[in-house]
């Protein structure tokens, strides 16, 4: 997906260093990737999206305290909790400092939440134009197939070829799936098409 981007006074915008991790996953699954400070929460939503893995399939929204920022639904509105629009806010809104963190749900019915820490605050660069995944280890659980129990339940049966479900999660992945497999430099091809 191509993202409109504002380029003026981009260099006086700071750069953000961010870490997400895929909370309850062992061995860690997660991302080091630099946005812009402005980068509207919407844009980020599609950042996260890429740099983990995931195909934008399903629901999600940001938590920082006890704000929720996401696509506010005005057929909901008076029930529950307010949700901030994310095209509204940006990275800086929700990590005003380094070291601050706030939380990334997709998929509700799986919960894929994701920490997100802003490692750090790097000086405006003018030359940015991209988001750019620095580092990164393991491959992202594949949609749908139950959250991270689902997850670690579909490894140990594929883990055993005797195992009575192993052909059909085998069908159901569509061949071989490497936990360990992460691939930057297909991470970073695709968010040549994101602009920051």
């Amino acid at each position: 997906m191509i993202l409109p981007t504002e380029t003026h006074g981009a260099a006086s915008v700071p750069l953000y260093q961010l870490k997400m991790t895929l909370k309850w996953s062992d061995p860690a699954i997660w991302r080091r990737v630099v946005v812009r400070a402005d980068m509207p929460l919407s844009w980020l939503h599609y950042v996260i999206q890429e740099a983990m893995g995931w195909t934008n399939s399903h629901l999600h929204h940001f938590i920082a305290g006890s704000a929720i920022y996401g696509t506010p639904d005005p057929q909901n509105a008076g029930f529950g909790r307010e949700i901030l629009d994310e095209r509204r806010h940006t990275v800086a809104d929700l990590v005003p400092a380094a070291k601050k963190k706030f939380l990334y749900e997709y998929d509700f019915g799986d919960g894929w939440i994701h920490e997100v820490v802003a490692e750090k605050i790097l000086p405006p660069d003018p030359g940015f134009k991209n988001p750019v995944c620095l580092a990164g280890e393991n491959a992202c659980p594949p949609e749908d197939c139950g959250g991270i129990p689902g997850y670690y339940n579909l490894l140990e049966i594929l883990g055993d070829r005797k195992h009575p479900e192993y052909r059909d999660m085998k069908d159901w992945m569509g061949g071989k799936f490497d936990p360990a497999a992460f691939k930057l430099d297909a991470v970073n091809k695709a968010f040549k098409r994101l602009k920051a």
